[in-house]
């Protein structure tokens, strides 16, 4: 008898804590889940891997994360050093993870500076499209809550899908990244990013309008986070950025907001209607990679490693905000 009550209450106690864990989860939550390859998305011209994590349960109506990763990175480091796929199981939404291939660039980098990879309806680009809209299919995702960031080479592919695909993708956060059509404006990928490119916010623009003629906007909004000590990428990218979004968004290049967010340097640059469409974090003292605040609950997130620097601020945590992901 003593025996039987005993079972009795660990199974009211087990369904007690099981229905206080889905409380606790809440309608935005799911649990964790494994990164899966996908074939068959498209035409693929890029000739690039799909990868994309879903949270176990995860309903339909959520949003989705374009997350590419860096030179010599693949698609699971980035995912979880960045701390996307952390935030996707506390926060509810999907992530999809392209992989680069060493046959299209030895060191893995997607090629942000080859004009075949960065128009609309060809190569890497019209890969990366595919694979949003394969998402979308499967997932019965919101197409009107999608969002792209990269680090790095990823950062200035994320500027190449902002401008030829625009419709897709509501807004953008790129971290150590390069504006649209830098390589061509330089003349070489390497003067871009040691040097920077001499243009004018309205030429920058331009290159913009131009990867998509007759486009009336909407236009995503864009984050950029970028370390004072990157020599890879050069921060006067950051500023190019500020000058070629805020151009294509009729707004002005000065900060309308200037304060500090865990004691960097943050601004933010609204267009005519008072709407924040370019926000900027330096980094200070960071050199090349993907801010990092490894921990639990809270700000942290992410692990740091090669190209996922431990600064005490997280990238991903801050776009995920900045987006409304949780």
């Amino acid at each position: 008898m003593t025996h039987t009550r005993a079972a009795r209450r660990v199974t009211v106690l087990a369904t007690l804590l099981a229905a206080l864990t889905t409380l606790l989860a809440g309608p935005g939550r799911a649990s964790a889940a494994s990164l899966q390859e996908v074939t068959g998305f498209g035409t693929n011209p890029g000739a690039l891997r799909m990868f994309r994590y879903v949270p176990d349960g995860l309903p339909a109506g959520r949003p989705v994360v374009l997350a590419l990763h860096g030179c010599t990175q693949n698609a699971a480091g980035y995912g979880t050093g960045s701390g996307w796929l952390e935030l996707a199981d506390s926060w509810g939404f999907s992530v999809v993870l392209p992989q680069q291939q060493s046959a299209n660039n030895p060191s893995s980098c997607l090629n942000w500076f080859q004009s075949g990879d960065t128009q609309r309806g060809q190569g890497e680009a019209a890969s990366l499209a595919q694979m949003v809209d394969r998402q979308l299919a499967d997932a019965g995702a919101d197409p009107s809550r999608v969002y792209v960031t990269g680090l790095s080479a990823g950062g200035g592919m994320t500027a190449v899908m902002m401008a030829a695909y625009p419709e897709k993708f509501a807004a953008a956060g790129i971290v150590a990244g390069l504006p649209y059509g830098c390589a061509q404006a330089a003349g070489s990928p390497y003067v871009c990013m040691y040097v920077g490119a001499t243009q004018t916010p309205r030429q920058w623009g331009d290159r913009v309008r131009a990867a998509r003629p007759g486009y009336a906007g909407p236009w995503p909004t864009l984050t950029v986070l970028h370390g004072s000590a990157d020599y890879t990428v050069r921060p006067a990218n950051m500023t190019d950025l500020v000058e070629q979004w805020t151009d294509v968004h009729g707004a002005d290049p000065a900060a309308d907001t200037t304060d500090t967010v865990a004691g960097y340097p943050h601004q933010v640059f609204r267009d005519p209607s008072g709407r924040a469409v370019v926000e900027t974090y330096g980094i200070t003292g960071m050199g090349h990679g993907q801010p990092v605040d490894p921990g639990t609950g809270g700000e942290h997130c992410g692990t740091a490693g090669a190209y996922a620097l431990d600064v005490g601020l997280c990238a991903a945590y801050r776009l995920g905000r900045t987006w409304g992901l949780g």
